[in-house]
């Protein structure tokens, strides 16, 4: 008797349970030993990990693809190379999608990109998250078009979501070519060390129509695109650490645009003074500190999670609770360049504000920067045109803006870090600050060039000049007199101030005229 016979008289119970179990399997026990061997989870295993237990409910478990070329016919796998369907991170629903690289290695087909589409589409529906977990080489050659179709109907969906509902993506194998943009499209990318890759092109491609060469690792590595490109929002040691952090970021963002992120018990006392701040921001405007713990002393113990840390360094940010409430916190780091704007930071800000902003959650900025950076490679490079995208994404932002001034603002800087004419609704100013068009040294310089040329003692008389540039021009109480600063206060109460007006601006909603979208200057 043939199989088939066997199967001809099979129960219909025992029938799904036998398919279920071929499915679960992938490509099958060797691919599954050989995707362990290289220290990597399978596509199951990351999504039982990810989900909290018991929870996942999978979409489109017996679909397969119906491709006939070359000896396509000959590799049907039930769900071919994704796993997709939807359950719940910390009692939170979410749609999850993960590449399964023991399925023709996770190469995207037209089923695969159907799949993903459907899960996209659901997740927007209901008003929830979607997770990506990609381990893919990228576009299945073998069903052409189709292949790139798939793709195209991916990017179409990422943008569509864009600003509805949050998006992660997690790199946990190769990403290649196409299969690069989704991510890219994405609200947050993280990366997985040593395992993970993105590139359009591999080094072998590189080497031949360039001549250089360059490892795999150096050219779309974890740390390279951390680091170097900004690609990646965080790189991770290990699939379940990556796992974690995708976690770490949805546990701050609400489900969807229309809903308030998720508040937390509070168990850090909303007043509580900050008196290690005076000490901790030194009053000499050159001398480096690590904003870091600024930031850990006014927002609630240990929930600061920082992003991009490793990329354009003079910028710190990320999200922290306030009295129990998520908010974003955008600083000048004076550690790295003394805390300059440059092109990197300039687009790294904007784009963290813009996420802020699309998923109500106020921002918190702290100003401590000389300006932007100067040089040839910037201008020519189009720091102007980067800056500009700070500008509007503040001033485009209709969520509760606040804003500290703690050391020093000079120039563009002082406008576009969250000032009072970008809409901020709050700024203040810590005693010791300075914000002027220029620093006093440079100030002085220009305004008092002649008469440092004739003094004896130039520099003695260079650091007169400067003091009294400091009394009339460059301190907070000026800007306060106009109204540009709403309060200068103690360092001490910072964090009990913020708490206050976070708790007035909570239901602040913004009227802007109606229009398709601004243009901002990409």
């Amino acid at each position: 008797m043939s199989q088939q016979q066997e199967r001809d008289g099979e129960d219909p119970i025992e029938e799904l349970r036998r398919r279920r179990k071929q499915a679960l399997l992938g490509g099958g026990e060797d691919r599954i030993e050989s995707q362990h061997a290289k220290g990597k989870m399978t596509a199951r295993e990351r999504i039982d990990y990810f989900l909290d237990d018991g929870t996942f409910k999978e979409v489109d478990t017996f679909v397969e693809h119906q491709s006939t070329n070359f000896d396509m016919a000959e590799k049907k796998h039930a769900g071919d190379a994704v796993v997709t369907g939807y359950g719940e991170v910390d009692g939170r629903k979410v749609f999850v999608f993960a590449h399964d690289f023991t399925v023709l290695g996770g190469s995207v087909g037209e089923v695969v990109g159907d799949k993903v589409c459907k899960v996209m589409d659901k997740a927007v529906e209901a008003g929830v998250p979607v997770v990506g977990l990609n381990d893919s080489g990228g576009a299945r050659i073998q069903e052409g078009v189709d292949s790139l179709v798939g793709f195209a109907r991916i990017f179409r969906r990422n943008t569509k979501a864009s600003g509805l509902i949050p998006q992660i993506s997690c790199i946990m194998g190769p990403c290649a070519g196409g299969a690069t943009y989704s991510p890219a499209l994405t609200d947050f990318t993280v990366m997985v060390e040593d395992t993970s890759h993105m590139m359009i092109t591999g080094p072998d491609v590189i080497e031949t129509v360039t001549g250089e060469q360059i490892s795999k690792e150096e050219l779309g590595g974890a740390r390279t695109h951390a680091a170097t490109s900004g690609v990646a929002h965080m790189a991770a040691s290990d699939e379940e650490a990556a796992l974690d952090r995708v976690a770490d970021l949805l546990s701050y963002l609400p489900a969807n645009h229309l809903e308030d992120p998720p508040r937390v018990e509070p168990y850090d006392d909303p007043d509580r003074d900050c008196d290690g701040l005076a000490e901790t921001v030194p009053e000499e405007p050159k001398r480096p500190y690590d904003v870091a713990d600024v930031i850990d002393e006014l927002v609630d113990r240990e929930s600061f999670l920082e992003v991009h840390a490793d990329y354009a360094r003079s910028m710190v940010v990320g999200f922290a609770h306030m009295d129990g409430r998520p908010v974003g916190i955008v600083a000048n780091q004076p550690r790295a360049s003394a805390g300059t704007i440059d092109i990197d930071a300039s687009e790294k800000t904007a784009r963290f504000v813009r996420t802020c902003d699309s998923f109500n959650l106020p921002v918190v900025t702290l100003v401590d920067t000389p300006g932007f950076m100067p040089g040839t490679e910037q201008e020519h490079n189009g720091i102007i045109r980067h800056g500009a995208k700070l500008i509007y994404a503040y001033a485009e932002a209709t969520v509760p803006l606040l804003t500290v001034v703690t050391r020093k603002a000079y120039g563009g800087a002082y406008i576009v870090m969250g000032s009072k004419e970008l809409g901020a609704d709050v700024n203040y100013a810590w005693p010791g600050a300075e914000m002027a068009v220029l620093g006093p040294r440079g100030a002085v310089n220009i305004l008092y060039r002649r008469e440092l040329q004739e003094a004896e003692d130039t520099e003695a008389r260079r650091e007169e000049l400067m003091d009294e540039y400091r009394d009339q021009f460059a301190n907070p109480y000026k800007p306060a007199q106009r109204g540009y600063v709403d309060d200068v206060i103690e360092p001490a109460t910072t964090r009990r101030r913020l708490n206050r007006d976070l708790d007035l601006l909570e239901r602040k909603r913004g009227a802007t005229p109606p229009k398709d979208h601004g243009n901002i200057p990409l």
